[in-house]
């Protein structure tokens, strides 16, 4: 069991907090408009209302268990169990996020994607140019670099004094 005492009340309360992001964004943001952000009528174009929920009830469901667990443990120490729960949930999300959006974009020409990525995505918010033919949106790349620091604060945690 890694004490609190030992680590930053900060990172613990940032943890956290980026935790809640990350189930509110994967939970609601094919669902909930968020003006130039998403684009839910595109979305359910190209996914079916019934495998959406489907798709974003599994994947919210282990962010939503490693959350709850953290919230629950914040003051008693998080245990080893938890530890490698957040650690394989959010380094599959790192995965997911550089296999789906950050390869095709600077390395792979994936038309296919490309043109799902487009239909889906192509009216929302980005600041990125267009590469292999995707784009990469602002919500997106919020939410990747909230995955990339709770990785940063797993390893404060895990490594830490």
């Amino acid at each position: 069991m890694i004490s609190v005492a030992a680590i930053n009340q900060s990172v613990i309360d940032s943890l956290l907090g980026l935790q809640l992001f990350v189930v509110l964004f994967i939970g609601l943001h094919d669902w909930i408009p968020l003006g130039p952000l998403n684009d839910v009528k595109a979305v359910r174009m190209a996914v079916s209302p019934g495998k959406l929920f489907i798709s974003t009830v599994l994947s919210t469901l282990p962010f939503v268990i490693g959350f709850a667990a953290s919230a629950y443990y914040a003051d008693a120490g998080f245990p080893r169990w938890l530890l490698w729960w957040l650690w394989i949930s959010y380094g599959l999300a790192i995965y997911g996020m550089l296999r789906t959006w950050w390869i095709p974009y600077l390395l792979i020409d994936e038309p296919t994607r490309a043109d799902r990525y487009q239909a889906m995505f192509g009216r929302t918010h980005a600041f990125l140019p267009v590469r292999n033919g995707i784009r990469p949106d602002t919500l997106h790349i919020a939410l990747h670099i909230v995955l990339i620091t709770v990785i940063i604060l797993l390893a404060v945690i895990s490594f830490g004094p």
